[in-house]
């Protein structure tokens, strides 16, 4: 996207640097919901797993456009934006249920969970070239990895499999080795804060901002971390749980029940705005949405395996938002983080990127776990993204 950038912005030559500007422009947000949110990327929107009765459905948004996803009676799973074929209604209101129908309100025009026109009251007076063929619900396109059902707006967007690449391997760890996932609840937070600053994660931060993380010994073990082109991260880390958990009232919160601690703790961060986290047996999927510049909403979805027998399925729920929610004991710091970001990047300047930084002019793409040099290369997607200029050397 070749866009003029914004008035009195300049993109620092330094890889590290990253304008505070970018984080309070309503303009450049308008910008980013066209050229990234309906641009050519892909967007997770559910588990496969949420939906798997013909007739279920879940609502959730993609920048401001309103999507449904149905599972049909063909058990086909699709995704249409959530409005009328007639006048551009929203059809469905609710975050998830099940109905073979979805009837809107103003006209009362039907349609079925394949999402054709099955009824349209009056009409014997609408125009001759009426026909229910050309009026069914807008169909995009949509395709699963893994069990994680994504969706593009762009016809330009490339395969899924071309967009995730290298993460593909560490995306299914995440997701529980076979992507067969049940849903065990959700948790919904508006956070003060950009949606950029919101993902802009780093494993620089945890043992430092989160006290528990410090506590839980999460990072003590070995690990890598890994960028691509298009701005995805992985960071993987061997699992060394505390010698004396005496400090929770209830140390089994902290048993690790798999049988692989050399991958006990993988983060895979899925351009532009989906983090998933494997910790401990926790399935934590967090489907984000940019609400306006200032504001970023997070659904916390927690998951089970569904093999799973109610004891793990126990467990694992005790596990999710007790530890990872957006109040959980590793994660309680980030909303009042997040504020304090949004409001000290309306100060001028640039952010400076430091732990892992080794040439101030260059791009690589694997890092040790703990460094934030593993954003670089996702700011550099954004920046080609957006159409910035980076300053000359």
């Amino acid at each position: 996207m070749n866009a003029p950038q914004p008035s009195g912005l300049r993109w620092p030559a330094a890889t590290n640097a990253v304008p505070k500007a970018i984080f309070d422009d309503p303009a450049l947000f308008e910008r980013e919901l066209e050229a990234i949110f309906y641009g050519p990327e892909w967007h997770p929107v559910a588990v496969t797993g949420e939906l798997p009765r013909k007739g279920d459905f879940k609502t959730i948004h993609v920048g401001r456009r309103p999507l449904l996803i149905v599972r049909g009676d063909d058990d086909q799973l699709r995704v249409f934006y959530n409005a009328c074929a007639h006048r551009g209604t929203l059809l469905e209101t609710r975050f998830c249920g099940n109905r073979p129908e979805f009837e809107c309100p103003y006209h009362r025009w039907l349609f079925d969970d394949q999402g054709r026109l099955r009824g349209a009251p009056g009409r014997d007076d609408f125009s001759p070239s009426f026909s229910t063929d050309d009026f069914g619900l807008t169909q995009l396109r949509s395709a699963d990895f893994g069990g994680l059902l994504f969706v593009t707006m762009s016809p330009a967007a490339p395969s899924l499999e071309q967009f995730l690449g290298r993460i593909g391997p560490a995306l299914r760890t995440a997701l529980g080795g076979d992507g067969r996932l049940g849903l065990l609840g959700y948790q919904k937070v508006v956070y003060d804060t950009n949606w950029k600053a919101y993902v802009d994660n780093d494993g620089y931060h945890p043992p430092l901002l989160h006290k528990a993380f410090k506590m839980l010994n999460w990072q003590g073990g070995a690990g890598t971390q890994y960028a691509t082109e298009r701005g995805h991260v992985v960071i993987e880390a061997e699992l060394k749980l505390p010698d004396n958990p005496g400090f929770l009232r209830d140390p089994s919160l902290l048993e690790f029940r798999q049988a692989h601690r050399s991958k006990g703790s993988v983060a895979v961060v899925i351009s532009p705005l989906t983090v998933i986290t494997m910790h401990l047996d926790m399935i934590n999927i967090r489907f984000a949405i940019p609400r306006a510049v200032g504001k970023t909403e997070v659904h916390y979805g927690y998951f089970h395996h569904l093999d799973d027998d109610p004891d793990m399925i126990r467990h694992r729920l005790r596990q999710a938002g007790n530890m990872l929610g957006p109040s959980g004991l590793v994660s309680i710091e980030d909303a009042a983080i997040f504020h304090r970001i949004q409001a000290g990047n309306r100060t001028p300047g640039n952010a400076l990127f430091q732990k892992g930084v080794h040439d101030e002019h260059a791009l690589w793409f694997d890092f040790k776990q703990n460094d934030e040099a593993g954003n670089m290369p996702r700011w550099e997607w954004y920046r080609k993204a957006m159409g910035f200029v980076r300053d000359e050397a």
